[in-house]
């Protein structure tokens, strides 16, 4: 558990690190909402200041006063026995309450928290759900990169965000395939860090021997993938993911364009040329899919990416895995509205593991489970194959 004042830290540094994100905005920025899966980056800040002031201060600060009784019904996201909320799809239909107003409300809870963290003796159980709150937030953060990568990237005139973020690491070392034995492996979150509840249940898995690529696939990759047809042949495909595709018109990853002959790229620094060594993104499960199919290999199951994780570098993308998001033995979901946090999703969505240039810092391990519907495409997922 940690310190009351590692805690007040990690607060105080999370509660920053969104601001500083909004930062680059402008305000129009903030209420935009393109698609049902990108929420208006004035929601993301308003939904984890409700976070706290809905399962830490009420519960918690005495003598607290909510900021505003509507609050929790505009910044709930998926809590349903915590009350009524905004159907999602909505969001971007907020105009009011103001960003102005938004700001004020976070400060109004980010300094109603910090007095709790310096006044009052913290117990465990409040730790715990402190600590969530934390990494709730860092998660939000991620989102907002990524629903503002969406919101600009859709504007047709490709503003930039932020010049200085890079996206594109280069992976700057021979590919290699790793070689693991078969045996008997354990997996799941063992230390005293923080994790979440679906991370736990440290089990015994088997694996046959396997291979696994020490790189992610890049770009120049992904393009031979597509000069060769690999859209076009259904052989590749899942009859899902074909359906999607032809449905959807898709030919390429998110964010690629073609101009005057040559493949570019919107980033959250602009429109740029293609890079070919850089690891590609912003492809769904079913891309990945056939991709591997096309190269006569296969995406690793989760835990074949765990027990191989030490040896290659990971972080830059989320890798999909070709596991569903299912419970580990013994799962329970916790008591109360928190028991709503990871165990209601297990069901048709994929494992993604590793993270991504937009996840913030500390909320990175190697037993993290990512999970997301197959077609969806706007984090920064890549792939790495296996065989």
């Amino acid at each position: 558990m940690l310190s009351q004042n590692e805690l007040s830290s990690l607060f105080k540094e999370t509660r920053a690190h969104s601001e500083l994100i909004c930062s680059f905005l402008e305000t129009e920025d903030y209420v935009v909402q393109p698609v049902e899966d990108v929420s208006p980056p004035k929601w993301h800040l308003g939904h984890t200041t409700w976070f706290f002031e809905e399962f830490v201060l009420k519960e918690y600060a005495e003598n607290y006063q909510l900021f505003d009784k509507h609050s929790a019904y505009v910044f709930n996201s998926y809590y349903e026995s915590v009350g009524e909320k905004v159907i999602r799809t909505d969001r971007g239909n907020l105009s009011r309450p103001t960003v102005a107003w938004v700001y004020e409300y976070r400060n109004y809870v980010t300094k109603a928290m910090a007095e709790l963290l310096e006044h009052q003796k913290i117990s465990e159980e409040l730790c715990g759900i402190i600590e969530i709150g934390c990494h709730h937030e860092k998660q939000h953060q991620e989102l907002l990169l990524t629903d503002i990568k969406y919101i600009l990237g859709n504007n047709p005139l490709f503003p930039v965000y932020n010049k200085q973020f890079e996206e594109n690491p280069i992976q700057d070392f021979q590919a290699n395939w790793l070689k693991i034995e078969e045996g008997v492996y354990e997996v799941g979150h063992k230390s005293e860090d923080f994790c979440y509840d679906n991370e736990l249940g440290v089990h015994k898995v088997y694996l046959n021997d396997y291979e696994i690529s020490n790189k992610l696939v890049t770009n120049k990759e992904y393009i031979e993938f597509i000069e060769t047809g690999g859209y076009d042949d259904v052989l590749l495909w899942h009859a899902e993911g074909w359906d999607w595709k032809n449905t959807h018109n898709i030919s390429s990853p998110s964010y690629w364009h073609k101009i005057n002959g040559d493949w570019h790229q919107y980033t959250l620094g602009g429109m740029i040329s293609l890079i070919p060594d850089a690891p590609v993104s912003h492809i769904s499960y079913f891309e990945a899919f056939a991709y591997a199919q096309w190269k006569g290999q296969r995406l690793p199951t989760e835990a074949e990416w765990e027990i191989a994780q030490s040896s290659f570098k990971w972080g830059s993308r989320w890798e999909w895995t070709e596991s569903a998001y299912s419970p580990y033995p013994n799962f329970k979901t916790a008591e109360g509205a928190l028991g709503e946090y990871n165990g209601k999703f297990m069901v048709s969505q994929k494992v993604l593991r590793g993270g991504s240039v937009a996840t913030s810092e500390k909320h990175t391990r190697p037993t993290y489970r990512n999970f997301f519907h197959p077609h969806l495409r706007w984090q920064f997922t890549g792939l790495r194959l296996a065989r």
